[in-house]
């Protein structure tokens, strides 16, 4: 029987990544003057690949790929002011109020004590930290973990010492490659609730998600009823 449901939180909770492409967009009219916004936003997204083992994830390793594909693309003619504007784009994102998703406090309240609810997000600590805080929403979980990276050992590790069987665990997120995928692997249940925007790197080849078998919603509204609906067929399977 489910027992515990984790959620992820950016772009799941709250949203995140439509602020990221706003600043995107706000840095690629930053760098026309040295190249075309396409091939700026083709070396930013390499610049983040490639600093992804140094930086990990989050708005400061975004900034330092940002100053870094400046620097290239311009050869070195990117100027002091520009390099500001930069910073500013990113003190922007650390700087921007939490704003949840429609749906989302009244998700997380109805199923406060009926199971145990756990956050699992990735990113930098404080900006994560900050982000819990002012999402109103910290007091809810009965654990938070803000992991450098998802995947079936993180979860892995996670579950084991929580004392959590993966049959009893359900995560729910945006992400297919890091909130669904990982998980099914170990044997747990995952809910796919996509985002209008994903970020190029989380995106993973449709047949392999095919293939993982987990449920898919269109908002989060609608996973409490999808909830009430598998506690009903469960305890059908289990009658005598």
């Amino acid at each position: 029987m489910l027992r515990t449901i984790g959620f992820d939180g950016d772009d799941t909770l709250w949203h995140n990544e439509s602020l990221f492409a706003l600043s995107q967009e706000r840095f690629y009219e930053l760098l026309r003057p040295y190249i075309d916004g396409a091939l700026t936003a083709e070396r930013l997204f390499a610049a983040e690949m490639r600093n992804l083992r140094l930086f990990g994830y989050g708005v400061k390793s975004f900034m330092l790929s940002m100053i870094e594909t400046a620097i290239e693309v311009s050869e070195g003619r990117v100027t002091a002011a520009e390099i500001q504007t930069i910073l500013d784009i990113g003190k922007g994102l650390l700087d921007h109020p939490v704003e949840l998703l429609d749906g989302v406090r009244e998700t997380i309240t109805a199923l406060d004590g009926r199971y145990e609810l756990l956050l699992i997000t990735k990113g930098d600590l404080f900006h994560q930290e900050s982000r819990i805080a002012g999402s109103g929403l910290g007091e809810f979980f009965d654990g938070i973990e803000i992991v450098s990276e998802k995947d079936p050992a993180t979860y892995e590790r996670i579950l084991r010492r929580r004392g959590i069987p993966p049959e009893s665990f359900m995560m729910v997120g945006n992400s297919v490659k890091s909130d669904v995928l990982p998980v099914i692997a170990l044997g747990a249940r995952a809910v796919h609730i996509p985002y209008h925007i994903t970020w190029q790197h989380e995106v993973v080849a449709t047949d392999e998600a095919q293939r993982a078998g987990y449920w898919e919603l269109a908002t989060i509204a609608e996973l409490v009823p999808k909830l009430n609906e598998l506690v009903s067929e469960e305890s059908v399977v289990g009658s005598p």
